[in-house]
């Protein structure tokens, strides 16, 4: 459910599938988020305006802007 997700972090392992989301991964000031939407595929995560894998790990997710 895309449209319910929160504005707050959470967990990677909690995210929904076909949704795109901002995700975030763990830096030096605390979550970093990626400047891009981000969907789920087959377990992998790609940058939805590019259609390209991420070659990050994120460790956090919230609902697309």
């Amino acid at each position: 459910m895309c449209s319910a997700a929160p504005r707050d972090w959470l967990p990677i392992a909690l995210a929904p599938d076909d949704c795109d989301l901002e995700l975030g991964h763990v830096g030096a000031a605390g979550v970093e988020p990626l400047r891009f939407p981000c969907r789920r595929k087959s377990g992998v995560w790609y940058n939805v305006w590019r259609d390209e894998a991420l070659l990050i790990h994120p460790t956090h997710w919230r609902s697309w802007r």
